[in-house]
């Protein structure tokens, strides 16, 4: 009997229709548009600004095309995992919510938090539950609706972040596509630099919380840069080195968006050239464990069935990982 990988069989994406521009950005906090572009590479970002709307209405349309292309009724999902930082409420999961959502009554699932690692972790947990033989489709979703913690006024991380989301399908595969390998890293001493400092456990929600501003991002930005250049790059190496793979067998690089300076550092690092690698930071900016599954929603149709791709992200706590996986179909 032939070894079961997990292959991705589908992609979906969403990302909202409002558009936060550099130039808007400028009348808000002290910054320009040629400092964020020249230290970032973005130049606008989604933002999710309907009253009532939260990371679940991110995900159900990315979901819902998943089901559209491959024609499944809803049911026959069996599991679905959402990586998030900004679940809808603390619980039910947001996972369950999208379930619901989109009609899989049958679909059991969680919420994983890895900061904006969360879709590689979910990606790895997920391809695990196919390889045993338990389940036959798993849905995993990275989604952030990142406006819901952020602080405008906050110019070092205000100018960074966006909404969106995306979505893969998970099958059963006996030829050897779908996710190969993967080296995921964590070490929580990261967390003094990037994290929020309130509404956990550790300091609830209160009067003297909010007065504050402790629901919003803090990043220590020099630390985190360093930390992500190196950290990216040397599970990326890795992850190729351990598999015999050189630059002229990857045919795409998926970098976490969180700073062009960071992706071509990864690149340079893989010896790869800029045309093997995803990057769509500028229209989107960082919306968390939502960069990699948009990036695969966007160059989908570019990706053809064998196709050698490197996922690789950084993300608070610290989390960073990357994942060789082995494209398994060619886009319609």
């Amino acid at each position: 009997m032939s070894k079961i990988t997990a292959a991705i069989t589908a992609v979906g994406g969403y990302v909202p229709e409002y558009r936060l521009t550099n130039s808007e950005l400028e009348k808000m906090v002290d910054t320009n548009d040629e400092w964020i572009r020249s230290r970032t590479g973005i130049e606008e970002r989604r933002i999710l600004k309907e009253p009532g709307k939260a990371s679940s209405d991110i995900a159900v349309p990315a979901v819902q095309e998943i089901l559209r292309k491959k024609n499944l009724d809803p049911k026959e999902i069996d599991c679905i995992i959402c990586a998030t930082v900004t679940p809808d409420m603390v619980f039910p999961s947001t996972a369950n919510i999208i379930a619901d959502k989109v009609g899989a009554t049958n679909a059991w699932g969680y919420d994983l938090s890895a900061a904006c690692s969360g879709f590689l972790f979910a990606l790895s947990t997920g391809a695990s539950y196919i390889q045993s033989g338990l389940y036959k489709k798993v849905i995993v979703v990275g989604v952030d609706k990142m406006s819901a913690i952020i602080d405008y006024t906050d110019r070092a991380t205000c100018i960074i972040f966006g909404d969106g989301g995306g979505a893969v399908l998970l099958e059963p595969n006996e030829e050897g596509y779908g996710l190969r390998d993967s080296v995921l890293k964590s070490d929580g001493k990261g967390r003094e630099f990037l994290h929020m400092k309130a509404g956990g456990s550790l300091k609830p929600a209160s009067i003297e919380t909010v007065t504050a501003r402790e629901h919003y991002i803090f990043q220590e930005g020099k630390t985190v840069f360093k930390f992500a250049v190196v950290g990216m790059a040397d599970v990326s190496a890795q992850i190729m080195e351990r598999n015999n793979l050189t630059a002229a067998d990857i045919s795409w690089l998926v970098p976490h968006q969180a700073n062009l300076r960071i992706i071509d550092a990864t690149a340079k690092r893989m010896n790869l050239p800029h045309e093997k690698v995803m990057i769509n930071i500028q229209k989107y900016g960082n919306t968390t464990a939502g960069t990699l599954p948009l990036c695969l929603w966007d160059w989908e149709k570019q990706l053809k069935k064998g196709d050698n791709i490197i996922l690789a992200a950084f993300g608070g706590g610290f989390t960073w990982g990357a994942s060789w996986v082995k494209w398994a179909y060619d886009s319609e």
